[in-house]
């Protein structure tokens, strides 16, 4: 097995414990003293808005830890409604009604706050906007939990959720989730070999890249100068369920040329999203101003699939990483090929890859910290000379030897 391939297996299982999924929370409407609604759930939503320069922009952000049940919670003998209220203002509302012998979720609310500038920069409106949508396919019968752990996502204007690892039961007949479940189609298919298709950017074609990614060159620059800069080519990797639930993988390179960058900086984030016409990548930079360092803290995407795909749009995000970790006021660097997993779904392939976020000096990188790789492909050379020059000392000394004890002894008179 090559040096390259080993590497590409063994940096997935280093990387796992930096691996988050959406975080899973567990809600409960009461009547009274009577439990009439339990929800476990997580959320990853993409919401597109305007800002105010009139350009359209994405943020990607999953239902947060603090997230609560809100007082506009509540329930009666035929309907159930749960809130959950969280961050500047927002939430997410799930409407229920009993019908004879079972139950089903009417309506998926989400309601956005865009006055909340830590979630949504430069937003060229400050309103809370609503968006519900009625198609959602979740129904059971009553005294049974509704359970489906694959991913489900709503489209709505704007708004998209992505439900996982749903268990919800309406009207429970006690406080817990009763045993018998209703298990969701997607959760029951069978599962079948992993198959692999490959494509490219455009959604149209369906061969892979035949070469690695173009370097693209990146900045952001606000009011007080450039305060960042990025060159690196992206291979993007997607794991996905096709529509007849076979699992693929797309493969693409994010093309420079027609690519765009914006972002923004303060002294201790830095953001930069890299947009085409079918996909949004973010990227965001954090110092750590305990060890005087900066490294990169979130990944997310959000693209639109091929036709094969089950689902319009592929959304994933992990905001606790820690990679390309570096100096505060130099620039990382690493030449070899470098995969950032963001999840078990995605991840990116990033070649020559140089970055620098925070106190750029006159547009130009600051003093290159190399990655590890770079380090390892450095010493092989380094450890192989030593070797071979360890090796001739010992020759030469041999021979010396060996010439020495040819002359000792008595000579003939």
């Amino acid at each position: 097995m090559s040096r390259a391939v080993s590497r590409r297996l063994f940096v997935p299982l280093l990387l796992l414990g930096f691996v988050q999924v959406a975080l899973m929370k567990t809600f409960e409407v009461k009547d009274g003293n009577k439990t009439c609604l339990l929800a476990e759930f997580s959320a990853n939503f993409s919401v597109s808005y305007e800002t105010t320069t009139k350009k359209g922009s994405t943020v990607l952000f999953s239902l947060p830890a603090d997230a609560q049940v809100n007082q506009d919670s509540g329930c009666n003998n035929m309907t159930a409604l749960l809130v959950v209220s969280f961050g500047g203002g927002h939430s997410v509302s799930l409407n229920f009604s009993r019908h004879d012998r079972s139950y089903k979720m009417d309506a998926l609310t989400v309601s956005c706050n865009e006055g909340d500038t830590a979630l949504f920069p430069n937003a060229s409106h400050i309103d809370l906007f609503v968006r519900t949508s009625r198609s959602v396919n979740i129904s059971a019968k009553v005294n049974t939990t509704y359970r489906c752990m694959s991913d489900s996502t709503v489209h709505m204007e704007n708004i998209s959720v992505t439900l996982s690892s749903v268990r919800m039961e309406a009207f429970p007949p006690d406080d817990d989730f009763s045993k018998t479940e209703s298990i969701c189609h997607a959760d029951v298919t069978p599962t079948v070999p992993t198959t692999t298709l490959v494509t490219t950017l455009a959604p149209t074609t369906a061969t892979p890249p035949t070469r690695n990614p173009v370097q693209g060159k990146y900045n952001v620059t606000t009011s007080n100068g450039t305060c960042l800069l990025a060159e690196m080519g992206l291979q993007l990797n997607i794991t996905y369920t096709t529509q007849d639930n076979k699992i693929a993988v797309k493969v693409f390179n994010i093309q420079p040329n027609i690519t765009t960058s914006s972002g923004n900086c303060s002294s201790d984030h830095a953001s930069l999203q890299l947009t085409d016409n079918w996909t949004k990548l973010n990227f965001l930079f954090v110092v750590n101003t305990t060890i005087n360092k900066f490294y990169l803290k979130e990944l997310s995407i959000s693209t639109s699939f091929v036709s094969p795909a089950k689902g319009k749009e592929f959304m994933a995000q992990n905001t606790s990483l820690t990679y390309l970790q570096t100096t505060l006021g130099k620039s990382y660097m690493c030449h070899s090929e470098q995969m950032l997993q963001v999840n078990p779904n995605f991840s990116i392939n990033a070649f020559e890859l140089h970055v620098q976020p925070f106190k750029v000096d006159n547009s130009k990188y600051g003093t290159a910290e190399e990655c590890q790789m770079d380090k390892d492909d450095m010493l092989i050379p380094i450890i192989v000379g030593a070797a071979l020059a360890g090796l001739v000392l010992i020759v030469l000394i041999a021979y010396l030897i060996g010439r020495k004890r040819s002359h000792a002894g008595y000579q003939t008179i």
